[in-house]
């Protein structure tokens, strides 16, 4: 184990917060290992030792991550979110494999997938716009993060307007999915997206509600209009 791990985790265990190790588990429908820290003090260890490891090449820096995963807690996989963002300017297509993996093998729980989905995944997304496709092959996968963060990945990019064709694309191959976890990442990114594209979105809805998941509309219609909201709500759902 390269010794800023092992500095790493000693912090982690230093700074446990006995009722935010009480409360973690409420927010998980599935078993999550956590230390038990506050999302404050993680954030400051990140970026205590990211001073030290941001010179080191980035495939090292990969190779760290990748410990920090294998660990199985919670608040270092949060380190890893917090690190990889700062790579965006090395980012490599090849980069892609790497991040696949670590969701396929890594990801466990909604709060992993979209902190590294959301900027990790997100801003290689938008500096290599046609990996935009790799993304629509992962709604197919078998494992629910991997299908989840088809979604999540875009939902900065969508939030500012971008990707709009991409992003209804992938709702419609997650439309049906019969797990809670998905139909909530694909609700999301349609209410992120109808920031900039209201129409086009309540349009969307209006076309599918007969067949969306209650979840999903419920996540896609939340900051359109009261009228707008009640109109899309009238007919039955899934």
């Amino acid at each position: 184990m390269d010794p800023i791990i092992s500095a790493i985790q000693e912090e982690l265990k230093e700074v446990i917060d006995e009722k935010t190790q009480n409360s973690y588990q409420r927010f998980f429908k599935e078993k999550v290992n956590a230390y038990g820290c506050k999302t404050a003090e993680v954030s400051k260890i990140a970026k205590k030792y990211w001073k030290e490891v941001r010179t080191r090449s980035k495939q090292e820096i990969f190779s760290l991550c990748e410990e920090l995963y294998e660990s199985g807690h919670l608040e270092e996989t949060f380190i890893v979110s917090s690190w990889v963002p700062n790579l965006k300017d090395r980012f490599k297509p090849e980069d892609i494999n790497t991040f696949r993996y670590w969701i396929e093998n890594y990801i466990t729980n909604w709060a992993t997938c979209d902190s590294f989905c959301n900027h990790s995944v997100g801003d290689f997304i938008e500096k290599y716009p046609a990996f935009i496709g790799e993304l629509k092959n992962w709604t197919r996968s078998e494992n629910r993060w991997m299908r989840r963060a088809a979604a999540v990945s875009l939902i900065i990019p969508a939030k500012r307007g971008r990707y709009l064709d991409d992003v209804l694309e992938i709702a419609d191959a997650l439309l049906t999915d019969e797990d809670d976890m998905v139909r909530k990442g694909y609700g999301w990114l349609l209410k992120e997206a109808s920031r900039q594209h209201e129409d086009s979105i309540f349009e969307y809805v209006q076309a599918h509600k007969k067949e969306m998941p209650r979840t999903s509309l419920r996540y896609a219609i939340e900051l359109m209009p009261k009228e707008r909201r009640a109109e899309a709500m009238k007919k039955d759902w899934k």
